[in-house]
């Protein structure tokens, strides 16, 4: 077996005890990085203690369903309303051929 002296054990307790911190820390700050990763990539503001809680209740597979969600419903937000009783919109289905 090896023998540490009194200061290697001491560093290297100190080094675990600082891993498992920056460990704990990481994990905890998931919802936070979700939430300013899901601003900067689509605008949609949302609270880390919204996505913790949908994550508690569902896992992951729910924050992935409520992320979907509020995409659909700001691209729903931003593009005009379709219905059956919509005229179509020929430009998106065959663009005018260019001149």
């Amino acid at each position: 077996m090896i023998e540490l002296s009194w200061q290697a054990t001491t560093y290297l307790v100190t080094a675990v005890g600082v891993l498992l911190f920056l460990l704990i820390v990481s994990f905890l700050s998931r919802p936070r990085v979700f939430t300013q990763y899901l601003q900067a990539m689509t605008g949609i503001r949302l609270s880390a203690r919204d996505v913790a809680r949908v994550y508690k209740q569902r896992g992951k597979a729910g924050v992935r369903d409520m992320f979907l969600e509020l995409i659909i419903r700001e691209d729903l937000k931003s593009s005009p309303r379709i219905t059956p009783d919509s005229a179509p919109d020929f430009e998106i289905l065959a663009p005018e051929p260019k001149k």
